[in-house]
């Protein structure tokens, strides 16, 4: 909508009818387009030798970058998994412990289950301490820089030692 009034001022047509004149009395057309504007503005970082933007490779990572991006990783893959699984309850014919039996039956070495237990207990672990660290962020704590990477260690820690002990039941 806004572009095509743009476009019918530039043009004249609104201005030019008299029931549309109230509309524009004050407007004042404008001087530069988005285009002249993107140009100046690149133009201007080409001269100063800026670079094209803030990209990954310019950081020199840290812990709590690693770590808030690892925060959202499990969490969106938390997600994930609870709606294919929600929905898989939802449309697969049979019932839980049918399913848990055909997993039981493929005589899949302890090894391997104990991996897989490990692959489901350390993102939850994880994203659950995470969290109470951003909660105890939200009270406007923990916020200086040996705090953040004190607490960062801690979450890290705790939950290797969790999903561990969860994976071990």
């Amino acid at each position: 909508m806004a572009l095509l009034l743009r476009t019918l001022a530039r043009q004249g047509v609104c201005i030019s009818k008299p029931q549309y004149n109230v509309l524009f009395r004050h407007a004042v057309p404008m001087g530069t387009t988005a285009k002249d504007e993107m140009d100046k503005f690149w133009a201007k970082n080409t001269k100063l030798n800026r670079p094209m933007s803030p990209h990954l490779t310019i950081y020199e990572w840290s812990v709590p970058m690693m770590m808030s991006v690892t925060h959202r990783g499990t969490g969106v893959g938390l997600s994930g998994a609870i709606s294919a699984f929600a929905m898989a309850a939802l449309v697969l014919p049979e019932n839980y412990t049918h399913y848990l039996d055909l997993i039981n039956s493929l005589s899949v070495g302890p090894y391997l289950i104990g991996l897989a237990k490990l692959g489901i207990a350390f993102p939850l672990s994880y994203h659950t301490f995470n969290g109470i660290r951003h909660l105890y962020w939200d009270i406007g704590k923990g916020f200086k820089i040996p705090e953040v990477y004190r607490t960062g260690y801690t979450v890290i820690g705790l939950s290797v030692i969790t999903s561990i002990a969860l994976a071990l039941m």
